[in-house]
């Protein structure tokens, strides 16, 4: 866990916030007006934290509150060592931190998990979302990971990773090997890395214990009871038909190879025909780090034209 007053050389300025309601300590960022009738819920995926919306936050609050949760296990958020940091455990940890903060016309913009544990807050709260944003992520869990179009269990470089002798003894240490593992997840511009840069994600991991969220998000991929409990929301009577009648856009970058723009682009289909869904060149997995200016523009343009 990182320390709550941190702020990495300047690059991280907001007020950090907490929420027990969930038996440990979850950070979260809590940024621009409360009165606009928008409120932004940026959700980060693995092994990220908040700092990936570094450059979202300030330009987002501009048009309303934002809300930048760290899950359990990452960023300045907890790592508790008794918590299973199962699917469900996630989703019940943001319902509780958006229900307790009376989050009301959300867009949630999800990357990587952050897409279905937001959506587990769509289909269970749709009252309470305007919009939906996926960036490199997905919302619908029809399929297993071996169903999806142009994929398999084993097919991409992050999937045969984690089946491989080498994911623990990595995984474990990464404040040690956080940049060869965003890389290998699928970050492209390396040219931006710096010290801070490096240190800021590799903070949340010091030791062992530390990496137990991080080891545990892509082992859920291969757990049958992760998806049971995705297509649980999405079987919830009458959620799958109120979330596809949000606005919704799908933002994937091109050279994504862990979540194929195929393979988003038809699990996206899947809940909104006729949605728009932008392909952005030179972009991979990491597209808030590899092209964010582009990402917020977007996002700008799609809440304007979705008031």
């Amino acid at each position: 866990m990182i320390a709550a007053e941190e702020d990495f050389d300047g690059t991280w300025p907001f007020e950090p916030h907490f929420f027990e309601g969930q038996g440990f300590r979850q950070h979260y960022v809590d940024e621009g007006p409360r009165d606009t009738g928008e409120t932004f819920v940026l959700l980060h995926g693995e092994p990220t934290w908040g700092y990936l919306y570094r450059a979202f936050i300030p330009r987002l609050a501009k048009l309303g509150r934002v809300v930048v949760p760290d899950h359990m296990g990452f960023g300045k958020s907890e790592t508790p060592q008794e918590k299973s940091y199962s699917a469900r455990e996630h989703c019940e940890n943001l319902a509780s931190l958006l229900l307790e903060l009376d989050s009301s016309d959300v867009t949630l913009v999800g990357q990587d998990w952050g897409g279905p544990i937001g959506g587990q807050f769509a289909y269970r709260y749709p009252e309470r979302v305007k919009r939906i944003v996926l960036i490199d992520s997905f919302m619908k869990a029809m399929m297993e990971p071996e169903q999806a179009p142009h994929q398999s269990a084993d097919s991409t470089p992050w999937m045969a990773f984690i089946q491989s002798d080498d994911f623990e003894p990595v995984m474990s240490h990464l404040g040690e090997t956080i940049l060869s593992v965003l890389y290998k997840v699928g970050l492209r511009h390396t040219e931006r890395v710096n010290d801070t840069w490096l240190r800021a994600y590799a903070a949340p991991f010091p030791t062992v214990a530390a990496c137990k969220g991080a080891l545990q998000f892509p082992r859920n991929l291969l757990r049958p009871e992760t998806w049971a409990y995705l297509r649980e929301g999405e079987d919830l009577p009458g959620a799958m038909e109120a979330v596809a009648r949000k606005p919704a856009l799908l933002i994937q970058g091109e050279e994504d190879r862990n979540v194929p723009p195929a393979g988003a682009s038809f699990m996206f289909r899947a809940i909104w025909p006729a949605a728009p869904i932008v392909t952005v060149p030179g972009a991979s997995h990491y597209l808030q780090e590899d092209a964010p200016q582009t990402a917020i523009a977007l996002i700008e343009h799609f809440v304007q034209t979705n008031t």
